[in-house]
């Protein structure tokens, strides 16, 4: 008798399953959303940093150190 009324209360639908299925997967929707957002955003700060002269002073001030004889070119 206690064995049917467990297994009664541990039967899933298919509709509770559904339920559970789309709720998990809107959250992750959710999460991969703000990760997209995240990521654009932070493209837009990359951008905006690499345009400062501090790079471009980078830029002019570096060398080309392959000339070595590591490399092969005496």
């Amino acid at each position: 008798m206690f064995n049917i009324i467990i297994s009664t209360y541990l039967i899933v639908t298919t509709t509770q399953l559904t339920l559970v299925l789309i709720s998990v997967a809107s959250i992750f929707l959710v999460f991969i959303l703000v990760a997209i957002i995240k990521m654009y955003k932070l493209k837009a700060e990359n951008k905006k940093l690499m345009e400062t002269t501090i790079f471009k002073d980078m830029d002019e001030s570096y060398e080309d150190f392959t000339g070595g004889h590591l490399y092969g070119d005496n």
